[in-house]
């Protein structure tokens, strides 16, 4: 078992596995709508995992435009009070495929409001790739279109995730079971 800052972490996606993954979403992906695609990565948790994926895109001919945006639901609390925009995305959707990306799929809150707003500003279509889906925290109908992984209700780190910013530069997907014995 992997230590980390003092950690110990189990991991329950191995980076092997999660390439293998990135790469049969990616062939997924280029199967679906996209017609003048837009991705659209969630930050902070997505970043590496929408890297890994947009690379896999173009392993299998597709050339998106790639954008950020950034949404919170939580701030500096453990329960949701709405989200909010942070940092917006600077293209236009209007009559685009857009393709959101996240790190995981929870209780469905923020990416319904990404989802809702991207058609608000006229995309044609949008789907949504998610490294994890958490479906037991759900609590709005939403599904994600393309799913890496069902995760269990562990909290997750690395690959992105972080834990109090610590843990995002593991490649691989873990669950912190306690502290490391010296």
């Amino acid at each position: 078992m992997p230590v980390v800052r003092g950690k110990n972490i189990e991991p329950l996606f191995t980076a092997e596995q999660i390439a293998e993954r990135n790469r049969k979403m990616a062939s997924d992906i280029a199967a679906g709508p996209t017609k003048d695609l837009l991705v659209i990565a969630v930050l902070k948790g997505s970043f590496i995992f929408a890297a890994d994926l947009i690379r896999a895109l173009h392993d299998v001919g597709l050339a998106p435009e790639v954008e950020f945006i950034t949404l919170s639901s939580y701030g500096t609390g453990t329960v949701s009070k709405g989200v909010r925009i942070v940092k917006d995305i600077d293209s236009v959707v209007k009559d685009r495929d857009v393709l959101l990306i996240d790190d995981i799929l929870e209780s469905g809150r923020t990416l319904l409001f990404a989802k809702e707003l991207l058609y608000e500003r006229g995309a044609r279509n949008v789907t949504i790739a998610v490294l994890l889906d958490k479906s037991v925290k759900r609590q709005e109908k939403l599904e994600a279109d393309y799913v890496g992984f069902e995760c269990p209700d562990y909290f997750v780190v690395g690959y992105g995730m972080d834990v109090a910013y610590a843990f995002r530069e593991l490649p691989f997907v873990g669950v912190v079971t306690g502290d490391a014995e010296g």
